[in-house]
Order: structure tokens, then sequence, then C-alpha cells
């Protein structure tokens, strides 16, 4: 039997862009007949990944880089301070015979004189204590003066995965073997109400050529728009807690990992133009559910847009809607979660009442640690 953990958070997000088009727009989707602000799945697992280190040590987390020749030839000469002169060959070698594809790095190319390694042609995820033990290897094939092998490199891939390489998982286009399953997926953050997109008209001021009497021009130094919008939104994410086990190879591992996610997906905020909106907030509801059927998202209830109503906003109805999608599917499906944990602030915690006694965030995280705990010794 396989467990999920789902994740349902309503925020608020005031005047922001927080993620952008390629034209610099607030991105957003239709949904429901209506135009919604939508945050990226991409941009908030990357904002996710940036607040692990907050929660995790660097050994527990990986480098998702194209310099992938870099930081290996660091670490060979971290392990062998001799193997510097050929270290970066030596790197080389090893992903070039697991059948990656490099190509000269852009700094080597503008460059007169040849400068800085090859890179890959796409990005590759390693967890840290994989490239040490790729180093390690390098330095003894160069002891024993034998050429690496493919096998052996993918052996050294598909064990110790890091936790955000656990979580996302790793495509590696030129070698399916060493791919790793997701056991994570992040929805598209929609709002739960229509928006459309506003101007801000900016101008910024010559301090110097302001004060000048003798300045005939009083124009700004420079002018331009940046486009925004506000909105409560719907964020929801899913875990498949055997295949996180599966990936991490380690009850205690497992758990850490729901542990940081939960922490990091609830608390991080995709920094776009932040210097400019100051839009930094936390959820105002928080639903965890822990199932053995399978994931299940309550977008559903937000198809119909909700309209703001004086004296309510969107937060209230929000919540009102998501507790309700939730009971009706229990009742709809005949399906209960095995565990349910909610946290809210303000009004919000009242609403939640009806699926589960609201918690303070810290005690929702060790209650949910506690669970996985005791899931994962039942499934040995």
């Amino acid at each position: 039997m396989t467990n999920f953990i789902d994740f349902h958070i309503l925020q608020n997000v005031p005047p922001s862009c927080v993620n952008r088009d390629d034209s610099g727009s607030p991105k957003t989707a239709t949904f429901g007949g209506q135009r919604r602000a939508r945050v990226s799945s991409q941009c908030w697992k990357r904002e996710t990944r940036q607040v692990f280190g907050d929660f995790l040590n660097q050994e527990d987390l990986g480098y998702r880089t194209n310099r992938i020749v870099d930081l290996l030839a660091e670490q060979i000469v971290a392990q062998n301070p001799d193997l510097e002169p050929e270290s970066a060959k030596l790197a080389v070698d090893v992903f070039k015979a697991l059948g990656i594809k490099l190509k000269a790095s852009r700094a080597k190319k503008d460059a007169e004189e040849e400068v800085g390694n090859d890179v890959s042609t796409y990005l590759v995820f390693l967890s840290s204590l994989q490239l040490r033990q790729l180093a390690e290897y390098a330095v003894e094939k160069a002891a024993n003066e034998e050429k690496p092998k493919k096998r052996e490199i993918e052996r050294l891939l598909n064990r110790n995965h890091s936790v955000d390489l656990a979580l996302f998982g790793r495509m590696v286009a030129d070698d399916a073997s060493v791919n790793v399953d997701a056991s994570c997926q992040v929805a598209h953050a929609i709002s739960t109400h229509s928006v459309e997109n506003e101007f801000d008209f900016f101008t910024a001021v010559d301090d110097v050529k302001s004060q000048d009497e003798a300045e005939t021009d009083a124009g700004a130094g420079m002018m331009g728009t940046v486009e925004f919008n506000s909105s409560t939104l719907y964020r929801y994410a899913t875990i498949n807690l055997d295949m996180l086990r599966e990936n991490l190879g380690s009850d205690d591992a497992t758990v850490r990992a729901v542990d940081a996610f939960a922490q990091a997906f609830v608390k991080s905020m995709p920094t776009g133009k932040q210097n400019t909106f100051a839009n930094r907030t936390l959820p105002e509801a928080i639903y965890v559910s822990v199932r053995d059927d399978q994931p299940v998202s309550l977008v559903g209830a937000f198809e119909n847009a909700i309209t703001s109503r004086e004296g309510t906003g969107f937060v209230t109805p929000s919540v009102s809607r998501l507790v309700k999608e939730a009971a009706d599917i229990e009742d709809a499906y005949g399906v209960k979660p095995l565990a349910q944990f909610t946290c809210g602030v303000g009004d919000s915690r009242e609403q939640l009442r009806q699926i589960q006694e609201p918690v303070a965030f810290p005690q929702l995280v060790s209650d949910l640690d506690n669970l996985v705990t005791e899931l994962l010794a039942k499934g040995e």
C-alpha cells in the first residue's frame, strides 16, 4: 500500500510580480473560464530548494548545474592535491565515460586564451555524497592508470541520493539508467479568484541634478513601468512517501526529508521583484492530509472563481470552499485520509476545525514527522 502526503495551502500575496513570463508580465492562467494569477511549479520548487539549507546540512543536499566538471575537479583536488594539474581532465573522463555530452564554457569561447572547464549541455543533478564518491573513484583510477568504466559510474550514481534529488528527481538525457523518479509533485499555484494585471508607472530622480539650481531640466533620471497583480493563491504539492523512502534508502533520511519539505514549502516565497514590492507573507491556512489511496488536489473548489464581497475579501470564502471540497470528495468517493493536520491564522482557524483542530505550525510538523515514522515502521 502506497502512502501520499498532500499539502494544501491558501496564501495571500499583496501587489507583486514574483514570477514573470518572457515579456516581464506576472504569469497567469485561465481556469474555470477566468484569468488567474499563477506562480509556476518550477519557480516554487526552486525557492523550496533554496530554503532547504535552513533545515538540512549540505551533505543532505545536492547541486543542479552544468558546471559538473568544475565541481568534480574540486573534489578530486580536495582528496589528492597532487592531482590538481590534471583534475579537470580526470573529471571530464568520468563524465564522458558515462556518456554525458560536454561543450566549451562560454568563458572559454569568448576568451583569447583557454579559460574555464567544459560544461555539460544540460543541467545535471548530483548529490554532495555522489560527487565525493565520484572523486574517490577518479583518484583511484588515476593511481592505477585505468580508464573510468560506465557501469561502475552508474552504480555510484544510483545510490546515496540527496534529499532534494530524491524529492524532485533527476533526468540524464544521455543515460536513462541514472535517472531518478521524483517522489514529489508540485502544482502551479493559482489564485482562487480572477485577476487583472495592473501597471506601476515609476520615475527615478537624479539626486545631484535635482539640487543644481542652474539646472533647467527638471525631468526624471529614468522612468518605466512594472506590471503586477495581487492574489489569494491555492498551492498544492504531494509526496509519494514510499518512493521517497526508496530513493533515500533510509527511514531516518525519509523523515528528515518530509520535515524539511514541509517547512521549506510552507515558508518559501519566490523572490522576483521582492525589493520593489516587499511581498513576503506566510500562509493563512494549511491543510495536510496523509492518504493511502491516491493524491487528491482540491483545486476543483476554485473552478468557479470566488468574487469578493464587502467585509470578507478572498481568504474567508477560499477556506470555506477548501473545507467543503474536502468533505464533498470524502462523501462522494467514500475515501477518508489516514490522518489530517491543520494550521490557520485568524478566522481560518475556526473554519479549519471542521477538518481537524488547528495547531501551531511547529506542532503540525512534529505530528507529521511522528506519523511518517510510524508508517515507515509498519512498511518494513
